[in-house]
């Protein structure tokens, strides 16, 4: 995704989409309407990102994505490589709420210290696309549906051969905070319960991340942000 943020702030942090600026110039693109949408680029205040528009973004540099088993411990799983790509559905004035589907969700390089594992085969989340949604206010929420839940499938190597666990998450959602003074968008500890898997596979598996920049692929890699 391409730089999320909220003005006066500074995700989705998810905390991810915030400071007012002069709009851009019309010549910048002419087909695209400039107002004061949810999303806009370059700037806070910009150019309306359009829809059909894919937003993007990988791991802030020198951060991981997380999966451990308790808010405050670090035992679990960690990964050095992560990224997203959502595509823009709808894009309202602000105040409002932005919608996409996220389409893409990969992780790599992932390492484990679980007790009795000794390496991550993959980390994948199924049942893609997701609806999310984008408010003013910086609230990034991604939902499933009853026949699609939200669920990671997670294959481990261990002492005794690959296990597989399959975990999904109570509400159905993930909620992360975009902030615009870092272009990000903040997930902090969001909890996916095991659904299936042997013991190895811890009961709780609580979910961090930061991505920025947010970017709008379809404009060159623009920064986008939240209004």
């Amino acid at each position: 995704m391409p730089r999320y943020g909220k003005i006066g702030g500074g995700l989705v942090a998810l905390a991810l989409l915030t400071g007012l600026v002069a709009a851009t110039p019309a010549s910048a693109d002419p087909t695209a309407t400039l107002a004061s949408n949810v999303l806009t680029y370059p700037t806070a205040g910009g150019t309306a990102v359009a829809v059909n528009d894919v937003i993007q973004a990988s791991l802030k540099a020198g951060t991981n994505a997380t999966f451990y088993n308790s808010t405050s411990g670090t035992t679990g799983i960690k990964c050095a490589a992560s990224s997203f790509s959502a595509k823009v559905l709808t894009n309202p004035t602000a105040p409002g709420t932005a919608t996409e589907s996220l389409t893409a969700q990969t992780f790599g390089t992932c390492t484990t210290n679980v007790l009795g594992t000794t390496g991550v085969q993959s980390i994948a989340l199924n049942n893609l696309p997701y609806a999310t949604s984008v408010t003013s206010a910086g609230v990034v929420k991604i939902s499933g549906t009853t026949a699609a839940p939200v669920q990671s499938t997670v294959v481990l190597n261990s002492l005794l051969g690959a296990i597989t666990c399959v975990y999904r998450t109570s509400t159905n959602s993930l909620t992360g905070t975009a902030a615009n003074a870092t272009n990000s968008i903040t997930f902090t500890n969001q909890p996916f319960t095991k659904f299936s898997g042997p013991s190895l596979c811890f009961g709780t598996a609580y979910f961090s991340a930061t991505y920025s920049p947010v970017r709008d692929s379809t404009k060159g890699n623009a920064a986008v942000y939240v209004n």
